[in-house]
């Protein structure tokens, strides 16, 4: 092959790969097309509509009535009971009259606690989310609004937590283990805390 030929084909190799439309088959479908109609829906389709974009609907309610969403499963899962589930079980779980008092008393302090942090969650992503809706975002902005919104988070984890703890302490280690079976977790998976 001369240099002439060889320039050429170069060129025309270019051409393909800048210009893909270039390269289209015998049905005059371009490789990009047929893999765009191939492709999937982003799972992102629909949440554009939402009022706040980071949270769904589901997520905003569980926020403000201070259910855990998942925030406690360190706690949970390793021998740490929360006081909502406890109350669901405790005819199985045979709480005393003494605990379902205190269990019934942890889960209105721990409501009385988070309801207004996932409120101020919300209130933060809805500004947020205004900063990127109405084109005032910054960097100053921006780092200051995932700052406040994260410490709200971490603070909020750190609130569901402790009441698992709490919990945990009220009950016996047999009412623990108990509780790991009622609620279909393997036993041998996590360890019973010591109660005092």
């Amino acid at each position: 092959m001369n240099f002439s030929r060889l320039a050429s084909f170069c060129a025309a190799l270019t051409m393909l790969a800048v210009h893909p439309a270039a390269a289209q088959d015998h049905h005059g479908v371009t490789q990009g097309q047929a893999s765009a109609s191939s492709s999937t829906i982003s799972p992102y389709a629909g949440m554009e509509k939402r009022h706040v974009k980071a949270l769904s609907d589901q997520q905003i309610a569980d926020l403000k009535a201070g259910r855990g969403m998942g925030l406690s499963l360190a706690a949970e899962l390793n021998g740490y009971p929360g006081p909502l589930h406890v109350l669901e079980l405790a005819d199985g779980l045979q709480l005393s009259d003494i605990q379902r008092t205190r269990t019934k008393a942890l889960l209105e302090a721990m409501k009385a606690e988070t309801i207004p942090i996932g409120e101020r969650i919300i209130e933060e992503e809805t500004a947020f989310d205004r900063l990127f809706a109405e084109k005032w975002v910054t960097r100053a902005s921006l780092d200051a609004a995932t700052a406040r919104i994260g410490a709200a988070q971490g603070e909020l984890r750190a609130a569901h937590l402790r009441y698992h703890f709490a919990m945990a302490e009220i009950l016996s280690q047999a009412q623990i283990a108990r509780y790991a079976e009622l609620r279909g977790y393997d036993e041998g998976g996590h360890h019973v805390h010591e109660t005092h």
